[in-house]
């Protein structure tokens, strides 16, 4: 226990940096994903183009070279930032494609004649599936955008490599000190936990109240 209890604030930082990067680059990957998929879904060919494009680099890119291309190159080209906010940047974009094939999958299941009915009712492309599709196809989404988000939280641990304060980083410091390291990967991976159960608890809550019923 002397592990934790000595270097409590470092833990603390790290877990809350964890948090922090979790949770910014959740919305910025399910607003992009909800945009993308809309792309993918669009009667417009370039829109279809560019989400199909999006989703095809991001899913095949590892996300660690995506980290490289975003927290070193981006600065070559005169964007300076907070490495945090980079690392937001990479998380929530990679991410996004994950996102956006749920959803996507989620929008299929959706009887075609439902959009059809919305747009003979004088509905345009946007409300038909705002109003319409997605809200039925959110119920068949949310486990696996919840497992996607949880893969997020894990994925975050990337970020300590490029000097964001983040939980896996803590390790470094500590070891540094002479502490455990065995001890050290076992209170980080409760803080992993922690927050993966968070984020499975809050899907479970989502999925009894508006999940398809099985």
């Amino acid at each position: 226990m002397n592990v934790l209890t000595d270097n409590f604030s470092t833990f603390g930082d790290g877990f809350l940096g964890t948090v922090e990067l979790t949770v910014y680059a959740s919305v910025l990957a399910l607003v992009l994903g909800f945009l993308m998929a809309s792309f993918r879904v669009a009667p417009v060919g370039s829109l279809r183009v560019f989400g199909t494009a999006w989703v095809t680099v991001l899913r095949n890119t590892p996300l660690t070279l995506l980290f490289f291309a975003v927290l070193l190159g981006l600065p070559r080209f005169g964007l300076v930032l907070p490495f945090k906010v980079f690392a937001v940047l990479a998380l929530g974009c990679y991410t996004s494609a994950f996102i956006c094939e749920a959803l996507r999958s989620g929008i299929n299941t959706v009887p075609r004649g439902q959009g059809e009915a919305a747009r003979s009712l004088g509905m345009s492309f946007g409300q038909s599936l705002g109003l319409v599709v997605l809200p039925q196809a959110f119920r068949s989404v949310i486990p696996p955008v919840g497992s996607t988000l949880i893969a997020l939280a894990k994925n975050s641990a990337i970020a300590g490599a490029f000097s964001v304060t983040e939980l896996l980083g803590t390790y470094r410091t500590l070891s540094e000190l002479g502490y455990n390291i065995v001890w050290t990967f076992v209170w980080i991976a409760v803080g992993y936990l922690i927050i993966t159960l968070a984020i499975s608890a809050l899907f479970n809550v989502l999925e009894r109240k508006w999940g398809v019923a099985r």
